[in-house]
């Protein structure tokens, strides 16, 4: 089978071409795995974090990849979830102990950093793990719904916020336009300040809904009762602090953050960024239920999922794009056409 391989970590900046375009042999499933078929993969900016080691995998070399769609190619002999044909997706949860807290677990495994992912024809998985794909979305839009959406659903869920107070957004890539639109429907009353680096972002963000956008430090009509960041940057985190209002919630959505505005944390003011009982809190991992819970969530708005598609071979280029800021909505990149 076809796969993009990660041998080495090294910053994008140093090698352009940190994948390669490998033939792998097509992996059998255990006794409780699938094997799927994948037809398209998303790409996120954990990626990126694993080819520059913030997020090291735990093998080399490996296929990245974790917003998978595909089809059910065999089953194990103790599955009785799926069927041979049927349309499946796998997220960042690769596997874990299945207990409440499962995110969080020692037994805690991921897709594509410490098993193989979906930057390939071919992957196997315990079906324990797998998620049935509602009809409304495409193969293409459903790819980021596995993860942007599916963490963006636990962000929201961690703010604590109810209906009719003010969130805010920073940043508006893969999961920020998916958290809008389902913030939107989950919180009808509650206005959305959206925070974005580019005038396309914020027309972005105002086509969906935004009821004000602007720049990270522009001073929004009034306080946040809570902030979602899903940032890389630091900057964003300081400035989503100060517009809280006194016992608001940060959410951070960011497996890890970069070095290359960390001195701007020797600017925090305790006064002004932290007093009043405001509160940070940061995103780990995801559940089983979190995707399960969120996909019919989407189908029923239903969420519209804002792409952009590449060839796998060409998974190098999504990334450098990724890393450029050319974002709008979420990059997946094109497996297996026929499915």
């Amino acid at each position: 089978m076809r796969a993009m391989v990660l041998r080495s970590l090294a910053p994008l900046s140093e090698n352009a071409e940190p994948l390669e375009l490998v033939q792998l042999p097509k992996p059998t499933p255990g006794a409780d795995e699938v094997l799927i078929e994948i037809s398209v993969c998303g790409v996120c900016h954990t990626e990126l974090d694993e080819i520059e080691g913030r997020v090291r995998p735990t093998i080399l070399p490996i296929v990245p990849g974790h917003e998978i769609v595909g089809r059910v190619a065999a089953c194990g002999q103790n599955c009785q979830r799926f069927s041979i044909g049927d349309r499946v997706g796998v997220g960042w949860i690769y596997s874990s102990d299945r207990k409440d807290g499962e995110n969080l677990s020692a037994a805690f495994a991921a897709t594509g950093r410490d098993a193989n992912g979906g930057y390939a024809e071919f992957m196997v998985i315990d079906e324990r793990y797998v998620y049935p794909i509602p009809p409304t979305f495409s193969d293409v839009e459903a790819a980021p719904l596995l993860c942007a959406g599916g963490v963006g659903y636990r962000s929201l869920r961690l703010t604590g916020l109810k209906n009719g107070q003010v969130l805010g957004l920073t940043g508006f890539g893969g999961s920020g336009h998916l958290v809008l639109q389902l913030a939107k429907h989950l919180y009808p009353k509650s206005p959305i300040y959206v925070f974005a680096r580019s005038d396309r972002e914020r027309e972005f963000a105002r086509s969906l809904g935004a009821d004000w956008c602007g720049h990270t430090e522009d001073r929004p009509p009034s306080g946040l009762h809570a902030a979602i960041d899903t940032t890389p940057a630091w900057a964003p985190v300081l400035a989503a602090l100060a517009r809280l209002r006194p016992g608001g919630r940060l959410v951070i959505n960011a497996i890890r953050k970069e070095a290359s505005d960390r001195e701007v944390l020797a600017t925090l003011d305790y006064a002004a960024h932290l007093w009043l009982e405001k509160e940070i809190k940061s995103v780990a991992n995801v559940t089983r239920e979190d995707i399960a819970d969120f996909l019919p969530i989407a189908a029923e708005i239903p969420i519209r999922v804002e792409t952009q598609t590449y060839a796998l071979e060409n998974a190098n280029q999504a990334l450098r794009d990724l890393r450029s800021g050319n974002i709008r909505g979420a990059k997946v990149l094109m497996i297996n056409k026929r499915l």
